[in-house]
């Protein structure tokens, strides 16, 4: 029974140090998110600065594993070169060591202070400051866990059971590598795993040299969750950067083992006690394998992009339609331009259907991919707008002139769309699920409503714009009344469920008229870039709605 509670206050600590890590990470990715990203960038240029930022980023984060989750996201995203990548990753495995060097002295009489002053920067700060407070709130907690989790082992590894598993790893240095791999792997951590390996050498549990293999295979398994976690296994080229990161790892691996009996007893001549000498190997250790690798990292590259050439997939953001040859004639660039601006109308489609989703449901994943379809948007806008002023206007007769005019103001049109819809609507749906709220019945049927009619005015605008029919010009143009109308009722609807006390209502109040009045501007972008260009053309859209001085009627 004494065993069972204490491995649950085992857990509880793992559990503790892991949510202390996620706080460090997301604190210093609030805090210097654009700034980390900027560094990142700046120090790619090179392979030595990109192994310094590599080593700097995973101090401040505080776990290797968190520093190849982020960079496997820009390689595959294609945002940094594999190279580069892989000399942020040799850094990142020697900034791990160097967490592993502090946190290897009695640095736990700190815990308090760092928590105490996280949480007055956390609750009286804004801003940078306040996120701030988060990181030292999470470093204050990955040190009281770590304390308390290696004090807690000591009994554990003290009883019979333990000692005789371990002696058994002990004298199969394989099976060590392995295990130290799968508790690394499982606590997304391997300084976890090497304070540990510390603290059973320390105590005489086990001999130095076991704890030399379960620092390697700490090192070993933290590559495995970038490249379980992080890479997008239907595109091999998403998994260059975790599987480069492993092999060198591997590498190291296959050197130490095959040395190992002359490896080992030099180690104890790394520090003064036997855990000194395990952090020093281990610091060593990473340093090495960078130099092994730093100088022919593009070579190393290369030879990984060959390994996993890229899926060729279909990119939804780049443009079908617009053929460069066709310029010379501006008839066929104009209709290839159009064809390419009615995939806008089917991207805003599946953005007002996803929002949808996210208005109603309690799902954060559709708010994410749907905010991915606005990258689409603006790519496809950017692309017809180029293709658009490359053709000469010499060349063009002056209803061509107007009808590119027509093309590039629906295009922008759609586009300010999906801005309203990813700024706007999906962070009125983020805001209402961070806050634990939803919409009180009668609303959330409200924005449904709404939602299928601006829906209902994309497809009627698409029609519009290819046909250039003005009666399904003044018939959008009706919507626009029309659904100004239906979102006037909705607002006094709302009102008076106010006025009712509807604690929903009351809750929801700032996003559901934020989310009515959106929904209304974009449907005006629609009659705006489909419906006046068609009736401005036949002189039937009158200069300006204002009642003229005199005019009574």
């Amino acid at each position: 029974m004494e065993l069972s509670l204490t491995l649950l206050e085992l857990a509880g600590f793992a559990a503790l140090l892991l949510w202390g890590v996620h706080m460090v990470q997301t604190g210093v990715q609030r805090t210097f998110g654009p700034k980390l990203k900027t560094f990142l960038a700046g120090a790619l240029r090179n392979r030595m600065k990109a192994f310094g930022a590599g080593a700097a980023v995973t101090v401040a984060l505080q776990s290797s594993t968190a520093t190849g989750l982020m960079l496997t996201a820009f390689q595959a995203g294609g945002l940094v070169a594999l190279a580069p990548a892989l000399a942020v990753m040799l850094g990142a495995n020697v900034g791990t060591t160097l967490v592993v060097q502090v946190l290897s002295f009695d640095v736990a009489a700190v815990a308090p202070l760092l928590v105490l002053a996280g949480v007055i920067l956390f609750r009286r700060a804004q801003d940078a400051p306040h996120d701030f407070g988060r990181v030292l709130i999470g470093l204050g907690l990955v040190l009281t866990a770590l304390h308390q989790f290696l004090a807690l082992l000591e009994p554990v590894v003290a009883a019979p059971a333990a000692e005789a598993f371990l002696a058994q790893v002990g004298r199969y240095t394989p099976l060590a590598v392995i295990v130290a791999a799968i508790l690394t792997w499982a606590a997304h951590s391997s300084v976890v795993t090497v304070l540990l390996a510390m603290s059973l050498t320390t105590g005489g549990v086990i001999p130095l040299e076991t704890g030399v293999a379960l620092v390697v295979g700490a090192n070993l398994g933290s590559a495995l969750n970038p490249l379980l976690e992080g890479a997008d296994a239907a595109d091999p080229a998403a998994r260059r950067l975790p599987l480069g990161n492993l092999i060198n790892r591997l590498a190291g691996l296959v050197l130490v083992m095959g040395a190992f009996s002359f490896v080992a007893p030099w180690i104890a001549r790394l520090g003064p006690t036997e855990a000194r000498a395990l952090a020093n190997f281990h610091t060593l250790f990473n340093l090495a394998l960078a130099l092994l690798f730093l100088p022919w990292i593009r070579t190393y590259a290369k030879l990984i992009a060959r390994l996993l050439p890229a899926r060729q997939a279909a990119d939804p953001g780049a443009p079908i339609y617009l053929d460069p040859d066709a310029r010379g004639t501006p008839a066929v660039a104009l209709g290839a331009a159009t064809r390419e601006a009615l995939r806008m109308t089917d991207t805003l489609e599946e953005m007002l259907k996803g929002l949808k989703e996210s208005l109603a449901g309690s799902s954060r994943t559709s708010i994410q991919a749907t905010k991915r379809l606005d990258d689409v948007l603006d790519r496809l806008n950017t692309a017809i707008r180029a293709y658009l002023i490359s053709i000469p206007p010499e060349t063009l007769t002056p209803d061509e002139s107007a009808r590119l005019a027509q093309i590039l103001a629906f295009a922008t049109n759609i586009e300010h769309a999906g801005d309203l819809v990813d700024r706007n609507l999906l962070s009125v749906a983020a805001r209402r699920l961070k806050r634990g709220v939803s919409f009180s019945p009668e609303g959330e049927a409200d924005l449904v409503r709404l939602t299928d009619r601006v829906l209902a005015n994309v497809r009627l605008a698409g029609a519009a714009f290819v046909s250039g029919d003005r009666s399904a010009a003044r018939l959008l143009v009706a919507e626009k009344e029309s659904l100004r109308a239906v979102e006037a009722d909705a607002v006094a609807a709302h009102f008076q469920r106010l006025q009712s006390g509807d604690a929903n209502t009351l809750d929801t109040s700032s996003l559901h008229l934020d989310a009515l009045r959106d929904l209304k501007r974009i449907n005006s972008h629609l009659v705006e870039g489909a419906a006046y260009p068609i009736l401005q053309s036949v002189g039937e859209l009158l200069p300006t709605r204002l009642r003229q001085v005199g005019d009574r009627g």
